[in-house]
């Protein structure tokens, strides 16, 4: 990165060189264990996310160690109480550490990180609050992208009125794009798409049980959509959907500044 920053300052290079050297990969070696792609969020817009499932205490301890120390912040996803109780240990004194009610990642800030913001703005829709462990990570994600994020909770079609409100407060903040998180048969995203004209990321969970439970029959549901303009990740992938999500929205939010 230095002798990019030299070629530029001696004129060796334009800026917009510059700025494509600087977004090829760089990896960081962690101890043997882990290449991090610290320049992830330089090249594409997206942070790099540790995924702690399965992963030592110790070795995940050393991968957010290196991530603070080389971009000051951390974002780990799937961690179990042992792995949170030793973070909460090693980084609770140094650091800023956000948890969140329902899902199980954590998001590990030194006290100099500066988040950005874009102006981009991402709704995120439940239909049920089984499913809020799904859309906090979509949420945390789109959040740290720099986007403002709205959320709605338990407007599934059991109860197709209570949807009305719901949407409707989504559509009066403007949302340039749309998460919709539902198990069971996976209807509400289908219905939404067929109501509003905002792209829309349909997440399957596996809040069902059964004969396509776990979030089977909500995924084939929403592969099958008769509704348009709707695009699909996997079961619980409430991360891919915020990434697409705030990706969208802070394309939206570049168009905007660009037309004051």
């Amino acid at each position: 990165m230095r002798e990019i920053l030299e070629k530029l300052a001696r004129g060796i290079i334009s800026v917009d060189e510059a700025e494509k050297e600087l977004k090829l990969d760089v990896v960081e070696k962690v101890a043997g264990v882990a290449r991090l792609d610290v320049a992830r969020e330089i090249r594409r817009g997206v942070p790099e996310i540790v995924f702690g499932e399965g992963k030592s205490v110790d070795d995940l301890v050393a991968i957010c160690e290196r991530m603070l120390d080389k971009k000051g912040r951390a974002i780990v996803t799937r961690i179990d109480d042992t792995q949170l109780s030793r973070l909460q240990e090693q980084f609770g004194t140094t650091s800023d550490i956000r948890k969140f009610s329902h899902s199980r990642s954590v998001v590990i800030k030194r006290s100099n990180f500066s988040s950005r913001r874009t102006g981009g703005r991402v709704g995120i829709l439940t239909a049920g609050t089984v499913d809020l462990a799904v859309a906090e990570d979509a949420g945390m994600i789109a959040d740290e992208m720099g986007c403002t994020t709205y959320l709605e909770a338990d407007a599934g079609v059991a109860g197709i009125h209570r949807l009305i409100e719901p949407l409707s407060n989504l559509i009066k903040n403007d949302v340039d794009s749309l998460i919709v998180v539902a198990g069971r048969e996976g209807a509400l995203p289908t219905v939404v798409a067929g109501l509003v004209d905002i792209p829309l990321i349909a997440v399957p969970a596996s809040s069902g049980y059964g004969y396509g439970g776990g979030g089977q029959a909500a995924l084939m549901a929403m592969l099958q959509a008769c509704s348009l303009g709707l695009a699909v990740v996997n079961i619980d992938s409430g991360i891919a959907a915020g990434v697409v999500a705030a990706q969208i929205a802070n394309r939206a939010a570049k168009a905007r500044e660009q037309r004051t």
